[in-house]
């Protein structure tokens, strides 16, 4: 029956992975003239395919239901197929793949296929949700047609990423997100690092003991002569002003973390959740010791988590590799891990993780523990890389714009490239566009200013999605191509 449709539609492209076949219909993906539609064949009898919308289109004794890629049928699928719905991911690797224009799962999912780890297909930021002019069940949506695309049946996660209220996870709920990340950045006092000891006494009284279910006397009698063995024989022994220090810098993250958690499990009590905390997002790395404490004191609260983000030594700018001492990152990475492990082995979780080659390489050599690495932007620049060699006016055009959009766009970001080291688009012939894909100045310039690209500024002007998302579709075998590359690279040294 799938051949006969092919025959009625002569223009139409067969997406062989996702032919699945129901005790009552067989369901396919078709692309024809660029769009994509789930097709669906069954005799006129069953009603097995009743919840979809579509054209229906009469052959004799069957019918065929030609459906667009609709919030609905998206749902519809769901509720049909386990495996095109998010599910939880556990303490085991896993690749969170944020995918910001809606159209690199496919690509995604044949680069994880390669390895052992899961993939985190539904990835997005309240903050890129604004800057995309997406919403979080969009986002869910492209997951949901991406695995069923590919046959993908090993599950995925949803990560609803840099929560930070209450009303953030009611949204991600609602969305059908099985992952959680907490960013409780403003509650992070940096300056503790600063102060002397009478100001640190201060502050730590000051502390929301009563949130945290604790007394300033009994934190300090627990934490008081610690000793904890770590990796290669390493001894964690605080000095009581480090242990003071640690609770006033992070005491009301671990509180907001909790209140966050319970608001999350009580208030959706059957809903599938994993809770991730980020700390990254630091005016100093996390020390060893700041772990210990913030997983110490979680632990002691019953909040257990999937994963955890430190801030790591050197810098996770955005796209382009770590700069650092890499021997050091090894070598607390390690310490790092053997704290995950004494608090019920969560995941490390790399933050600004697109691009960190020499990290991952890192990594990999441990052959220890697990680890989630988030990307974004790096799908991105892929498709602007594609772009570039498909349509290189186009491509033009979104260069010297991103350049116009820089200063202003750069400021909720930590990137140290210089914008007067990228070339004016005309000054570049056209096979010379895509190497600026793999030039760090001009990668951070193009990764920071997406927002604007795909929706121009206040007064809506040079908005050009529509016109990215045409030539993507037009040369999506050059796209997935570019994507599948990319992140076969991000992936290798984990194996």
């Amino acid at each position: 029956m799938i051949d006969l449709y092919l025959q009625q539609n002569p223009d139409t492209k067969l997406y062989k992975n996702s032919v699945l076949e129901d005790e009552s219909a067989v369901f396919f993906m078709v692309r024809e003239n660029f769009q994509k539609f789930l097709i669906i064949h069954q005799s006129a009898e069953s009603q097995g395919a009743g919840a979809f919308e579509g054209e229906r289109i009469y052959t004799g004794n069957s019918y065929f239901i030609k459906c667009p890629l609709s919030p609905g049928n998206s749902a519809a699928l769901r509720n049909l197929f386990s495996f095109t719905r998010p599910v939880l991911i556990g303490k085991q690797n896993s690749y969170g793949l944020g995918d910001r224009l809606g159209n690199a799962g496919a690509a995604h999912l044949k680069a994880i296929r390669k390895t052992n780890f899961k993939p985190i297909l539904a990835q997005q930021s309240i903050r890129e949700l604004q800057r995309t002019g997406r919403t979080a069940r969009e986002v869910i949506d492209a997951a949901t047609w991406a695995v069923f695309r590919e046959g993908y049946r090993d599950g995925y996660g949803a990560d609803g990423d840099h929560l930070k209220t209450k009303e953030d996870i009611d949204l991600m709920v609602q969305a059908g997100y099985t992952m959680f990340t907490i960013d409780p950045g403003e509650y992070v006092v940096n300056e503790a690092i600063r102060m002397n000891s009478k100001q640190l006494e201060t502050e730590l009284i000051s502390l929301p003991w009563d949130e945290l279910g604790d007394k300033p006397v009994d934190f300090k009698s627990r934490y008081s002569g610690l000793k904890a063995e770590l990796a290669d024989g390493y001894v964690l022994s605080p000095s009581e002003q480090e242990i003071t220090a640690g609770m006033v810098k992070y005491g009301r993250v671990i509180a907001h973390t909790k209140k966050m958690a319970d608001y999350l499990h009580h208030t959706y009590p059957d809903h599938p959740a994993e809770l991730e905390l980020s700390v990254d997002e630091t005016d100093q790395p996390t020390t060893l010791f700041e772990h210990y404490l913030i997983a110490s004191e979680l632990n002691r609260l019953d909040v257990e988590l999937v994963s955890l983000a430190p801030r790591f030594c050197g810098d996770f700018e955005k796209g382009i590799d770590f700069r650092g001492d890499l021997e050091q990152f090894k070598k607390e990475y390690h310490q790092h891990l053997a704290i995950t492990e004494k608090f019920g082995g969560y995941k490390l979780s790399i933050h600004s993780g697109s691009d960190k080659f020499s990290v991952y390489e890192a990594i990999g050599s441990l052959n220890k523990g697990a680890v989630h690495v988030k990307t974004a932007g790096t799908s991105y620049l892929e498709a602007l890389r594609t772009v570039a060699e498909a349509d290189p006016s186009l491509f033009r055009e979104v260069l010297d714009y991103s350049k116009s959009r820089f200063e202003t766009d750069k400021k909720t970001y930590h990137i140290s490239c210089e914008l007067q080291k990228v070339p004016d688009a005309n000054d570049l012939a056209d096979h010379q566009l895509k190497k600026l894909l793999d030039d760090d100045d001009a990668r951070q310039v193009l990764h920071v200013t997406f927002g604007s690209v795909l929706n121009g500024t206040e007064r809506n002007e040079n908005r050009f999605k529509e016109r990215l998302m045409e030539c993507l579709e037009l040369n999506e075998k050059l796209y997935e191509k570019n994507l599948e590359t990319h992140f076969d690279r991000h992936l290798e040294p984990f194996n």
